[in-house]
């Protein structure tokens, strides 16, 4: 239940992630999270300027989210069949024209175009960099590789939204943009020279290629796990600042350190999930027991969240739930890239796809509730206690599929230097 890795640690390497091999690569991770969310704090500005409502200034935030959840499986699957390279570079100069053309963006119609190009390079780019990552290290070491790009999405939410605000009120909200871009220049090059080394993976390109996780028995049990997690995780949090501001009557700039506190946890939980699981892998067990142990986690420290006092005590529940939040992304999309390499992408695809879907459930189910708190809880906790409980089934297929693999036949691999440091 391994990835067949191209390209291994040479001998007597140190046990770290090759840093110097994704530079580029994760500085476009960091970008893309950066990016993703980067209107939210700017809609004010952005609709004065353009001279239309708050409201229709919001659509560019929605065209990038479905955009990107409605094409990524499509383009997942173009980079499982022409390979990591192509796809990654094509993501990452969509993503700089999106960007470029954002920044000069006179109205609302040619912003759209430019959230849509955006979200297009980024559904491109994305998936191709989880495959390439997994496929480019020892398998001791792809955890800790998938958790540091987990954790720069999430400090890209963390430092460069608040950056791309501060950027804004000083110098407007286009050279928000332009710095994102400038950015991806430099990102171009990076990946063109980290990801030559790939091969084009030869999967067939067609409908049947797209839906083809879900038709897999382990893969589909691992995404309608995602769906319930983040629909309890993203319904939860999209009502997160409500409940504070109504129950501890914060303001706006004190929410925003309650995002850091967001930012950080998820940062750390994969950083965390990584080397455990790296670890968990090093000594023949497998980590997918960690999957409903992070969904009661992130579930019990939604609802202390929700009804928890004072208000030390709700922040640190906060802070549990997406340590909770940022291990059980890491833990899956580790989980996914291993069980079936061929289909890396599109299944990574599928997972960001599913994370959207969830977080779309998940807020509606909140906003029935005539009461947000409680909204908050039943479906934060409620919705993660089903992920877990979901989860068994899959904890034991993957045990089972992982002790019938250790009794085939090994793989040679060929030790080759990739700029560990």
């Amino acid at each position: 239940m391994s990835i067949d890795h191209a390209q291994v640690k040479p001998a007597g390497a140190p046990d770290r992630v090759p840093w110097r091999s994704f530079a580029g690569i994760y500085l476009v991770v960091f970008l893309i999270g950066t990016e993703t969310f980067l209107v939210s704090p700017l809609l004010p500005t952005i609709a004065e300027s353009i001279q239309v409502s708050e409201t229709a200034a919001a659509i560019t935030v929605t065209a990038y989210t479905l955009v990107y959840a409605i094409t990524a499986p499509f383009l997942g699957a173009v980079s499982d069949r022409f390979g990591r390279q192509p796809t990654v570079v094509a993501g990452a100069v969509l993503f700089l024209l999106g960007n470029v053309l954002a920044a000069l963006a006179g109205n609302l119609e040619v912003l759209i175009l430019a959230r849509v190009i955006g979200a297009l390079g980024a559904g491109l780019a994305g998936p191709s960099i989880w495959a390439h990552i997994a496929e480019s290290v020892p398998e001791r070491l792809v955890g800790r590789a998938i958790g540091v790009g987990l954790a720069l999405f999430s400090a890209g939410q963390v430092l460069g939204i608040p950056i791309a605000g501060l950027v804004a009120d000083v110098s407007g909200w286009r050279v928000a943009f332009w710095v994102i871009a400038a950015a991806s220049v430099i990102t171009v090059p990076l990946v063109y020279r980290e990801t030559r080394g790939s091969k084009p993976r030869g999967a067939t390109l067609n409908l049947g290629s797209v839906f083809s996780v879900w038709s897999d028995k382990l893969l589909r049990q691992a995404l309608i796990v995602v769906l319930f997690l983040q629909a309890a995780n993203l319904g939860a949090y999209t009502f997160l600042g409500v409940v504070l501001h109504d129950r501890f009557g914060l303001s706006v700039g004190e929410l925003g350190l309650i995002g850091v506190l967001v930012g950080i946890g998820g940062a750390v939980g994969a950083l965390l999930a990584g080397r455990i699981g790296d670890e968990a892998r090093a000594n023949g067990r497998q980590d997918t027991f960690w999957i409903p142990i992070w969904s009661v986690l992130l579930g019990v420290a939604a609802v202390v969240a929700a009804f928890g006092a004072p208000l030390v005590v709700a922040a640190a529940a906060i802070v549990i739930w997406f340590v909770a939040s940022g291990a059980f992304g890491s833990n899956v999309q580790t989980l996914l890239l291993n069980l079936r390499p061929a289909l890396g992408a599109t299944s990574s695809s599928w997972n960001s796809a599913v994370l959207y879907a969830g977080a779309a459930g998940g807020v509606a189910l909140v906003g029935l509730f005539p009461h947000v708190d409680v909204g908050v809880a039943v479906v934060g906790g409620g919705l993660a206690l089903i992920a877990a409980v979901l989860s068994l089934p899959l904890l034991t297929a993957v045990t089972r599929q992982a002790a019938a693999s250790s009794e085939a036949p090994g793989r040679a691999t060929e030790e080759v230097d990739h700029g560990y440091v």
